[in-house]
Order: C-alpha cells, then structure tokens, then sequence
C-alpha cells in the first residue's frame, strides 16, 4: 500500500496482546469493584467470615491447595483451643522473646490447626503464637482479638497423624521435652504403632524410641527389650486394649511423672546409655553369643553382687531416673545394667534371663533388692518388698 500505514505482522501481533491485556484489566477492575463490594460492611466481624470464605474459594481452586499455607485464615482466638499432647514448651525469657518479635514484626508464621466437630480448632504447631495473640493485650488488640490459622491435611487429621505432625514441626526446631515426649510414644505404642514406624513418622531413629520406652517403665511397650516380672517377657504387649482415635484424653496412659519423689535425668546424662545400655548389638560378637553371655554372667552370684553394687555407686544419673520410679521393674533395670557394667551386653540381649534356672534367677532377685535397698536407704528413701521393686500390678494401676 504506497503512500499509507503498512502493518507488519509483529505489529499486528503486538497490538492483539495489548487488547487482551486490556480486557484482562477490565475484568479485574470489575471484580474488585465486586470483591469491595462483597466485603465492605460495617462489622469487622462479618467483614473477616466474607474475606475468610473468598480465601477459601480461591484455594480449592488453586494450583496449590495440597498446601496448607496457601490459605491463612483468621478466626476468633476463643475458636483456637490448645491440644493435650504437646511436649514443647517454652520458658518465660523466650516467651517474652516470642511476644517481642510479634508486636515489631507481626505474625509472619500462621497457626496449624485442625477443624474439631464443635466447631473449635485445635492447635496442632503454634500453642505458644497463639498464645501470645490471645494474652498479649497489644497483639490482641491490633489482631481484634483473631489468630491466623491454616488447617492441615485432611488426610492427616486422625489422632495419630495430627500428634506426628505435632512432634514433627517441634523437631524442626530442635525443640522438644524427653519426658512429654514419652508421653506421646506411649500413646503411639498403645495404638499399635511399631517402633519403626513411629520412628519414622516422627523423625526418629529406632534407639530413640527404646530409650523414650524405657524412662516411661512400661513393661508393655518393650517386648524384647522390658522390664518385666520375669525380665525378658515378650508377652506382656498384649495386656492392654489398643487406643483409637475416639479414646477420652481423661482414660489415656500418661508417665508417672507426677510422683514428687522421682527424680528426672535427660538421656544423654544416663552412664548406663554411655556404657551401651542401649545398644542393638556388640561388637565381635552375634546375637546368640550375647544371649548365652548375658545367662552366664548370673553364674557367679558374687560378680553379680559386686556389679551391681558398682552401679549404684557410679551411675548416679542412671541410679536416680530409674530406681526412683515406682511404676516400673527396678530389679530387672539394676539386673540388665550390671549386666552391661560388667560385660558390656545391651539390655536388647535380656532373654537371656530366660536361659537361668528358677534357683538362679530367685537369688539374683534377692541380690537386686538387697542393692536397691542400700541405694534407697543412702538416699534417704524407704526401703522397698520384692513386689514394690517389681512393681506388680502397679502399672496397670497407675497407667
């Protein structure tokens, strides 16, 4: 075309995306006209339910809805309720810390909650931001008395999943109570969790949840590894129902932790967890070798004696978490550490004990209480019957 604008086919191109572009303009300009619209009211209470509810709409249909954090939502603090189970706690001076960094920062980390039946959600991570949000008058008042939450999965949302997920965000942050976190093991086991899985949902090695079993005293979660009546039961496991998610917190399991008279000892204090009590093998020797060698210790009753009078001497830690905890089988735990003082033979190898005859098992039951009567006398404790060093019947009584 001479003499006239010629269109290029790049132009042409060009000028067709900026159309569309406009179009997409329009349209968004309308849609927030009509989100404005939607939302603007006078009750900030209604206002927020309104935001809450688009929020939710654009979530289920978003790229990302398999992700939590895709949708934080604001609910009435009073609508967040704290769970039975969490062992992270947080000292005051970091409390205090926590409140600081969320009246200069805001909340730059939501609340993982879960949506209970009447109509509340429980905490599953963020107890201590929520908090703050509900007993910081400052934070309350700038939120209006709200807490942003996200909901977990809906396939996560049964018991056992929400705890693991629970003890899952704690170890994150390195942040978690040995005691408490026993606790919650028990729970597991008593929900026919194994070992392994509970190691692995919660982010664990194996040797964790022994050691976690083992500073509970309860004979059922051990099998191969309890302190039971006869040292080395496998049995026992099956002396309890199994929870399920419905059970009432009030009927749950918990440690004897509040006996004021027990004394508490983090693992990595324990010298019978430094001298291998724990371990799951020796070294040089099979597991057969180790059975007949944790039996044939018990050959030689003054060995035996002076072992476990070595124990009570030198493991002060170990001697003071275990022998002060009324719940569980004291003889067999001062059994299977002079064992492992004197040899070196992990508790794991205590069916062995089954290998004894009942002459030699009666006088290392003699022997046990004997010791643990010199500890509980030095200490200034009263001395203990065979039946209260074993503990029978108490576990069920108490648990």
């Amino acid at each position: 075309m001479s003499g006239g604008f010629e269109m290029t086919p790049e132009m042409a191109e060009l000028l067709f995306v900026e159309s569309l572009s406009n179009v997409g303009i329009t349209q968004m300009e309308n849609l927030q006209k009509q989100i404005l619209a939607f939302i603007n009211c006078n009750d900030d209470s209604e206002k927020i339910d309104r935001i809450n509810k688009l929020k939710l709409f654009i979530h289920q249909n978003s790229p990302f809805k398999d992700e939590p954090v895709d949708c934080v939502l604001w609910l009435k603090s009073s609508e967040v309720v704290a769970n039975d189970y969490n062992p992270n706690k947080v000292a005051p001076p970091e409390m205090e810390l926590l409140e600081v960094s969320i009246m200069h920062d805001g909340y730059t980390q939501p609340i993982v909650t879960w949506p209970r039946d009447d109509g509340n959600h429980e905490v599953v991570d963020g107890f201590h931001r929520s908090r703050v949000g509900k007993e910081s008058a400052v934070v309350s008042k700038r939120v209006n008395g709200y807490l942003p939450v996200v909901e977990i999965r809906t396939e996560q949302r049964s018991k056992n999943d929400r705890v693991a997920s629970t003890i899952r965000h704690n170890r994150a942050r390195g942040k978690h109570q040995i005691d408490a976190m026993s606790e919650i093991v028990i729970e597991l086991k008593n929900r026919n969790w194994t070992n392994k899985r509970i190691a692995r949902e919660l982010g664990m090695d194996e040797d964790e949840i022994l050691r976690l079993c083992q500073i509970t005293g309860l004979e059922h979660l051990f099998s191969d590894k309890d302190f039971s009546r006869a040292w080395d039961a496998a049995d026992s496991i099956h002396a309890f129902d199994p929870l399920t998610d419905d059970v009432n917190p009030e009927e749950a399991r918990t440690a004897n932790t509040s006996d004021p008279t027990r004394k508490f000892h983090t693992f990595e204090k324990w010298e019978c967890h430094k001298a291998g009590f724990y371990a799951s093998k020796k070294d040089g020797m099979t597991s057969e070798e180790c059975v007949k060698a944790f039996a044939d210790f018990f050959s030689d009753m003054n060995l035996v004696r002076q072992a476990m009078n070595a124990v009570i001497n030198e493991w002060h830690n170990s001697c003071e978490h275990y022998l002060t905890n009324k719940a569980m089988n004291r003889i067999a735990w001062l059994g299977q550490a002079a064992v492992c003082y004197a040899t070196g033979i992990p508790s794991t190898f205590c069916s062995g004990w089954s290998l004894l005859n009942e002459e030699q098992q009666e006088k290392a039951n003699s022997i046990a209480l004997d010791v643990i009567n010199k500890w509980m006398f030095l200490n200034g404790l009263p001395a203990l019957t065979l039946e209260e060093a074993i503990s029978v019947g108490r576990q069920v009584e108490i648990y």
